[in-house]
C-alpha cells in the first residue's frame, strides 16, 4: 500500500514538473511570438526607410540632372555655375550617402528576414516540444488514472477480505 502511495507521489511528481515546463515552454513561445511580431514591425519600418530613400535617389538623380543643364548653359555665368557646380557636388554626395543608405538599409533587412526565418523555425521547434509535452502528459494522465483504478481494485480485494 505505502509503494502504490509513493508510485502515486512519483507519478503526481512527475505530472506536476511536466505541467511546469509545458507553461514554462508555452510562456517561451508567447515571448518568441512577440520577438516574431517585434521583428516584422521592424522589417515594415525598414522597408518604408528603403522606399523612402529611393524615392529620395530618383529626386536627387532628378536635381543632378537638372544641375547639370543649367551649369551647362550657365557657361556664360560663371558666378552662377560655380553655385550650380557646388549644389551639384552637394546632391551627387547626397546621392552618394543615400545610396549608401540604401544599400545598409537592405543589407539589415536581409539580416532581419534571416532573423525572422531562424525565429520561426525557433517557433516551430517550441511548437512541436509543446506537442510533445502534451502527448507526455496525456499518456502520464492516463497511467495515473490506470494506477488509481488499480488502486481502487487493490482496496475493494482488501475491504472484502
Amino acid at each position: 500500500m505505502d509503494k502504490i502511495k509513493e508510485r502515486l507521489a512519483a507519478q503526481n511528481a512527475k505530472i506536476d514538473a511536466l505541467e511546469e515546463r509545458a507553461e514554462a515552454a508555452e510562456k517561451e513561445l508567447k515571448k518568441r511570438d512577440q520577438v516574431i511580431l517585434e521583428k516584422d514591425q521592424e522589417i515594415s519600418s525598414l522597408q518604408h526607410k528603403l522606399s523612402v530613400a529611393e524615392d529620395n535617389i530618383e529626386k536627387a538623380e532628378g536635381k543632378v540632372k537638372d544641375l547639370k543643364a543649367a551649369a551647362e548653359e550657365g557657361d556664360t555665368h560663371k558666378t552662377t555655375g560655380e553655385n550650380l557646380a557646388r549644389k551639384v557636388q552637394l546632391l551627387e554626395e547626397e546621392l552618394d550617402k543615400a545610396e549608401k543608405d540604401l544599400k545598409e538599409t537592405t543589407e539589415k533587412l536581409r539580416q532581419v528576414d534571416v532573423k525572422a526565418e531562424h525565429f520561426e523555425r525557433q517557433v516551430q521547434r517550441a511548437e512541436q516540444e509543446r506537442d510533445e509535452w502534451e502527448r507526455k502528459h496525456g499518456e502520464a494522465v492516463e497511467k495515473y488514472q490506470q494506477s488509481k483504478r488499480e488502486l481502487d481494485e487493490v482496496v475493494q480485494q482488501m475491504e472484502s477480505l
